[in-house]
């Protein structure tokens, strides 16, 4: 479902602030994958999930998702592929708008707009079942503004609106690190969910060792542009932060030194 092919990208090339983000990746998902994705600042996590999107262009090194080269593709057309939740709660919706409406937008994404009544009778009685799944009180409260949700709520919200096409690829962007622990457990118990329902394929970063091993059949760890550990399968659930770190020492040569994420 994703194939990443020596995937390289420098910022400020050719200056004395040239920073080389990653170093010739390669990194293959299979269809309904759910991969989790951990390593220190730096280590390239969003400039890959970046590249993905399109958000830039990778200055050597091609990316496919489900059989298609998008790696000239713009970001605006590659969209139809995604769905991306970011960390920042106040991201990916329209916060002065409604629910519904929101909804109503994410599940036009990528079709032809016409000049008719925004959203039909049975569409809101299809988003308050949707709403009533995550079990948050928010089916019936459609008409709300989504500025006036609680973080939580609205990365709920922004999930949602993230799979309700059923993309070809789920990128989560640290999507709970804004969050309170409890708060974050129950967007993630979600996530799981919503990935195990409609079967996505998935790719997840957190700064959460705990979290990387809990959730998803298979992690990967990034250093210096680098995927350096990938564990899938029983070899992952049999792990623990200790042996990740030790696996990370042996890798890289180095000790992970990460305050933010050995404190999570």
């Amino acid at each position: 479902m994703l194939k990443i092919t020596n995937l390289q990208k420098t910022f400020n090339p050719g200056t004395i602030n040239a920073k080389t983000a990653l170093c010739g990746l390669d990194l293959h998902l299979r269809d309904g994958d759910f991969v989790t994705v951990i390593g220190g600042n730096g280590a390239g996590k969003s400039t890959l999930l970046n590249a993905i999107a399109g958000v830039w262009k990778p200055d050597y090194g091609t990316i496919e998702i489900d059989g298609v080269d998008v790696t000239a593709m713009p970001e605006f057309k590659r969209a139809k592929f995604l769905g991306r939740v970011f960390q920042d709660p106040m991201k990916g919706t329209a916060p002065d708008m409604e629910i519904a409406e929101n909804l109503s937008i994410a599940a036009r994404r990528g079709t032809k707009r016409k000049l008719i009544r925004g959203i039909k009778k049975n569409e809101r009685q299809q988003y308050r079942e949707l709403l009533a799944s995550l079990e948050l009180g928010l089916e019936t409260r459609l008409s709300s503004k989504v500025g006036l949700l609680s973080g939580g709520q609205r990365q709920a919200v922004t999930l949602l609106m993230a799979t309700l096409q059923r993309p070809k690829l789920l990128l989560l962007d640290e999507h709970t690190a804004a969050l309170d622990p409890k708060t974050a457990e129950k967007v993630l118990a979600l996530t799981d969910k919503i990935v195990s329902e409609n079967k996505l394929t998935t790719l997840m970063i957190t700064h959460n060792m705990r979290d990387a091993i809990k959730h998803g059949n298979r992690l990967i760890m990034m250093h210096e542009g680098r995927i350096i550990i990938d564990v899938e399968g029983e070899e992952k659930k049999k792990l623990t932060v200790e042996d990740l770190l030790g696996m990370f020492t042996k890798a890289s040569g180095k000790e992970f030194a990460n305050d933010r994420t050995m404190l999570s």
